[in-house]
């Protein structure tokens, strides 16, 4: 059964943000906050806790289109293929904050990864995900739990998240409501910016 902690986003206490971190690199399942949804997040570089993800989800792994969330831009080129300028500005401009950039991948995405051809990246503006990625020193793989088929409230309210997930992850973390909107998705991959789906972030920030 999954432990159940609250984290205080004005204030995560380094305590608790230790514990993420340790059950992540224990190859664990944790479902946290972000600036939109509550995410389900495993360590980047943990293929079984990356399997257990796409499991959960119905999906074949190399199938999945996961996205990488990163405490800033500074780990981009460890992902993502050098990008242009214009492409960098949006990014500076947008993040942190409620978008997945879909970018061309390089070839030192993680071996699960590896033949995918773009990764989505996201710097969600909350305290506790950036903290937690921080600390970890790489980026978490994350899918938004959010199912257009739930009832509403469970991707908003902890309590009937953990209700939920108890024991399908390992840890549930109680950083306040969630919001009901996912991010926006912006496609920066080809020649032109696409929106692929209108959330929470402005579509108009280019």
């Amino acid at each position: 059964m999954a432990e159940f902690i609250k984290i205080y986003e004005d204030k995560p206490s380094e305590a608790a943000i230790k514990k993420v971190v340790d059950v992540l690199k224990s190859g664990g399942l944790v479902i946290y906050p972000t600036d939109t949804v509550y995410g389900l997040g495993c360590d980047i570089t943990n293929n079984k806790a990356l399997e257990r993800i796409a499991k959960i989800k119905g999906i074949k792994l190399e199938k999945a289109n996961f996205s990488f969330v990163c405490s800033d831009l500074s780990n981009l080129s460890d992902y993502v293929k050098q990008i242009d300028t214009s492409t960098f500005k949006i990014l500076k401009r947008a993040l942190p904050g409620p978008y997945t950039f879909i970018l061309p991948g390089n070839n030192d995405l993680p071996s699960a990864f590896r033949k995918k051809k773009t990764v989505g990246i996201r710097i969600p503006d909350n305290t506790i995900a950036l903290d937690i990625v921080r600390m970890l020193g790489n980026p978490i793989v994350s899918t938004s739990i959010h199912d257009d088929d739930e009832v509403l409230e469970y991707s908003t309210d902890p309590e009937l998240i953990f209700e939920k997930w108890q024991y399908l992850v390992d840890l549930v973390i109680d950083g306040g409501y969630g919001d009901n909107v996912g991010s926006t998705i912006i496609d920066l991959s080809g020649y032109e910016p696409v929106v692929i789906r209108e959330g929470k972030g402005d579509p108009d920030i280019f």
